[in-house]
């Protein structure tokens, strides 16, 4: 019966594997990054919530329906930070 050589190329790409450099850490989040994420989330669904539940009068009245920008900015800044969270 013909001998495998299966273990010789285990063998040889375990010695090549441990030549190659070791890979980079990814660093983590600061301790402050996940509350600002998620109080920026919050913060515009309650904004836009307000602005429907008082029929326009509040947050800012004057400003109208810009009050749904504002809202709508406030939560995809959250969720623009939340692609960035390791």
């Amino acid at each position: 019966m013909p001998k495998s050589r299966g273990r010789a190329g285990a063998k040889e790409r375990a010695r090549r594997s441990s030549e190659l450099p070791q890979t980079q850490k990814i660093k983590s989040n600061p301790s402050w990054f996940v509350p600002v994420m998620c109080g920026l989330m919050i913060l515009g669904v309650l904004w836009v919530a307000t602005f429907y539940i008082t029929s326009g009068a509040l947050p800012i009245g004057a400003i109208g329906y810009w009050n749904l920008a504002i809202g709508m900015g406030l939560i995809m800044a959250g969720f623009v930070m939340a692609t960035n969270w390791r």
